[in-house]
């Protein structure tokens, strides 16, 4: 999986392209804590090219969201694909890591 990071009025995104799964979630946790240690404050995790996540990708947002908060920001999902979607309701997870459509409705309201 590939993460890109792209900055825009404040909000940093992060574009995950591939599989969120157990090899990849220790990518996205680095991903994050370096954007949060860097002044981060307001982030988007862009899953609109990531087909599939498992318990692993689901722990390092949880993980994401938790450290973003800490540091007194919010950690944000856009374009979660309907596998995803459909994790996030089973697990009750949709309540905390509230999906938006797309990267410009997440950041809507900040």
């Amino acid at each position: 999986m590939q993460i890109e990071k792209s900055v825009t009025d404040g909000v940093t995104v992060l574009r995950c392209d591939g599989r969120l799964t157990m090899v990849a979630a220790p990518a996205l946790r680095s991903a994050v804590e370096e954007a949060i240690g860097g002044g981060a404050r307001r982030l988007v995790v862009d899953l609109s090219t990531a087909p599939f996540v498992d318990s692993s990708g689901l722990g390092a947002l949880v993980n994401g969201l938790k450290a973003a908060r800490v540091a007194g920001g919010d950690l944000r999902i856009a374009g979660a694909s309907e596998q995803v979607l459909s994790v996030l309701s089973l697990t009750n997870l949709d309540r905390v890591l509230k999906p938006y459509a797309g990267v410009a409705e997440a950041r809507d309201g900040w």
